[in-house]
């Protein structure tokens, strides 16, 4: 276990001046380049599909493009193929994500030279090779399954290589930390059987977002190591479910998997846990109020109009320090180890609520820079930068293979 090597005053100085990407110093600059840098969860599929943008150039209103990803030194940058709840209800699921999918090959197409999809870890050097950044897919959400488990194959031949259960709601296969409704008490039959077909084809199972009791079960029924791929400690925000509690994290740990912290302020600061867990709960109501509405033959409420207003009732913070991050990692290291922990996060997914410096896929430098700050060795660093991920991708393929 590492000790923090600097006195206190180096971390009220970190929390309280801003830092930007010119920031960083040479030498996490050129740590961030030489070091194979995974992350286990960017958005960039589902706006690809509603709203194309080239992110082999430049992007402005995007949090990942080839540019700024290159100047970050990301290498590995896994894309969340993402489908609501309400798609599940409506059947939309399944369409949805192969539409993202579509995107994103339409992207590696557009773009060889710079982007590669990427379905196994043993293919890394082969097709980084140029300054490409290597794009695997994740299913955030397994509502495309559609309660069939024949699906899981198409997926996988599709690219799909870890799968989040559930989201925002109960689904076919699990409960979820956001929701209300605690349907299955974990997870359901099918959920099970999902897991066990995952371990077979060499999926990597994910627990974010689904309730304590479902990760419990996903852990002990998985036969390889499963990963949190965008949670952050529950330490930090009492009462908010989507964040990891810390037996769930040594239990992760102790199956050899790995969680993945995220920059998104939700995740890393307490007031912002609670508007987001208060959002949650607004929607599913509002969801409710509509159902009776639309069934007692009444016009619906405006989606946008309740979310305006709920923003404005509701003002999340501003301004989250890249200490905040940092102290999850340091929380993480004292609680499982060096070993067991990664990045995660959350770019293009939750609205630019992000942390101070860490506000597109160019900062990753600033990270480096506040983690040698705090006194981690370069080899812990490359840990925690990708390849503790990358050594449980190879564990369950491995357990596939030896099926």
């Amino acid at each position: 276990m590492r000790t923090c090597l600097l006195p206190c005053l180096l971390s009220v100085m970190l929390a309280s001046t801003p830092v930007a990407a010119q920031d960083a110093t040479d030498a996490a600059r050129a740590l961030a380049r030489d070091a194979i840098i995974v992350d286990t969860h960017i958005d960039a599929p589902g706006i690809l599909s509603s709203r194309w943008a080239d992110l082999g150039v430049e992007a402005p209103d995007r949090e990942f493009d080839y540019p700024r990803a290159r100047e970050g030194g990301l290498d590995v940058a896994w894309m969340a193929i993402y489908t609501s709840a309400r798609q599940d209800d409506n059947g939309t699921a399944r369409q949805a994500a192969h539409a993202q999918i579509d995107s994103v090959e339409a992207l590696v197409q557009r773009h060889p030279d710079k982007f590669a999809i990427l379905t196994s870890p043993r293919d890394i050097e082969r097709l980084r090779q140029g300054g490409r950044v290597l794009l695997p897919l994740t299913m955030e959400n397994a509502g495309p399954l559609e309660g069939d488990l024949s699906q899981l194959q198409v997926f996988f031949d599709r690219g799909i290589r870890y799968i989040t259960l559930a989201h925002s709601a109960a689904n076919r296969l699990s409960d979820s930390s956001y929701g209300v409704e605690r349907k299955w008490n974990g997870l359901s039959g099918f959920g099970r059987e999902v897991v066990a077909e995952m371990n077979r084809l060499g999926i990597i199972v994910d627990v974010s977002h689904i309730s304590d009791a479902a990760a419990e079960q996903v852990i002990a029924l998985s036969t390889t190591p499963v990963i949190a791929s965008h949670s952050a400690f529950r330490h930090f925000t009492p009462g908010f479910e989507r964040n990891i509690s810390d037996e769930l994290a040594k239990a992760v740990a102790a199956g050899g998997g790995v969680i993945q912290i995220p920059f998104g302020t939700a995740f890393v600061d307490p007031r912002a846990a609670e508007v987001l867990q208060a959002r949650f709960r607004a929607r599913a109501e509002f969801d409710q109020r509509n159902a009776a509405r639309v069934a007692a033959g009444e016009p619906p409420e405006d989606r946008a109009a309740f979310e305006e207003a709920f923003n404005r009732e509701n003002p999340a913070p501003t301004e989250t320090p890249l200490s905040s991050v940092l102290d999850q990692i340091d929380y993480g290291v004292q609680l499982v180890g060096i070993d067991h922990l990664g990045i995660g996060s959350d770019f293009d997914g939750v609205g630019g609520e992000l942390a101070e410096g860490l506000r597109s896929v160019a900062d990753f430098p600033n990270l480096v820079a506040g983690l040698q700050a705090r006194g981690y060795s370069d080899a812990d660093i490359r840990k925690l930068l990708g390849e503790n991920l990358l050594r449980v991708w190879h564990a369950v393929e491995d357990g596939a293979e030896a099926r």
